[in-house]
């Protein structure tokens, strides 16, 4: 879905899984050094938004999702991970229940199969499963906004800012009024420096969560059964992921990023040495420089030094090994 935000000046549309968006407006470090002081918005209209209403919603959501969202209060935000039988990621959901009805915003694309999913499951429960992309537009306020948020809108407030799930039809007015734009890279930039993985980039058919630290913040480990909840009880109490998600540091005097799925290696071992992960997202900071976020062999050494490619790579652990 083509956002009417791509004829703002300066708008240089996004690729692949984010098309239809802006990837900036010009300025890349601009825009995210306006988000990092608590200014301007981005526009993620591209993205699905699912509603669930009913008086069931949160119940029958409870025993669907890895989250405990029974007794979710209205207002809070959450997210939670939807695992097939055998542990791996599906699907990530950003929820909050607004007493009435529960909003959900999800990868581009995602929620079709997503709906389906639930649609399977609803048997004798009071709930209705919407798809809402085509008249809600989702909008992000950095940390520290202080933009003004239109009344009746459904908004998730955490530590990264707000989302709005705005009327699709007020998108390009409510632009106007909320500072200076910033595009999806910009976005990106700041959620890598934050080690916030995302589906379909940090993740592959078999990721499961403990490998990228969602473990508390989307993987409850004291509610009921779920789907995928052997892995996730077997791996916690009995033993370690495969895999952990690692924050890079990468040689700023390259003038290329190593894209993602670059080989990464231990630099000791030199160009032929055995592949040990690879990058998941790589990003040029206003501040840090370019920076990356990788998956690793558990067993690779914290402190060991590593070449992405052609590239020198500095790791910080994210997940523990």
């Amino acid at each position: 879905m083509k956002s009417p935000l791509l004829t703002l000046p300066g708008a240089v549309p996004a690729e692949g899984v984010d098309e239809g968006v802006a990837a900036h407006y010009g300025d890349l470090f601009r825009e995210q050094r306006a988000l990092a002081d608590g200014a301007g918005f981005v526009d993620l209209s591209h993205r699905g938004v699912v509603t669930v209403t009913g008086e069931d919603r949160l119940a029958w959501l409870h025993l669907l999702l890895t989250q405990h969202v029974s007794d979710l209060p209205a207002g809070r935000a959450t997210e939670a991970l939807i695992l097939s039988a055998n542990g791996h990621i599906e699907h990530a959901l950003y929820l909050v229940d607004d007493g009435e009805t529960v909003w959900a915003h999800v990868e581009p694309d995602t929620q079709d199969a997503l709906i389906a999913y639930l649609e399977s499951m609803k048997f004798f429960y009071r709930v209705e499963v919407a798809d809402r992309t085509a008249d809600i537009a989702l909008v992000h306020l950095p940390a520290g906004s202080i933009a003004e948020v239109p009344q009746g809108v459904a908004v998730r407030e955490t530590p990264y800012g707000r989302d709005l799930f705005l009327p699709r039809a007020d998108l390009e007015a409510y632009a106007g009024q909320a500072g200076p734009p910033a595009g999806i890279l910009a976005y990106e930039a700041l959620r890598v420096e934050q080690h916030r993985p995302r589906l379909g980039f940090e993740t592959d058919h078999r990721t499961i969560p403990h490998e990228l630290g969602w473990i508390g913040s989307a993987v409850h480990l004291q509610k009921g059964c779920y789907r995928g909840q052997e892995t996730v009880a077997r791996v916690q109490n009995l033993g370690k992921p495969p895999r952990r998600l690692v924050f890079l540091h990468l040689d700023g005097s390259e003038v290329h990023l190593p894209v993602a799925g670059t080989e990464l290696r231990l630099a000791d071992d030199g160009p032929d040495g055995r592949k040990i992960g690879f990058i998941t997202t790589s990003v040029r900071h206003h501040e840090l420089g370019p920076v990356a976020l990788a998956l690793v062999k558990r067993n690779v050494p914290v402190d060991a030094p590593l070449v992405a490619g052609d590239t020198a790579a500095a790791q910080e652990a994210v997940v523990e090994p």
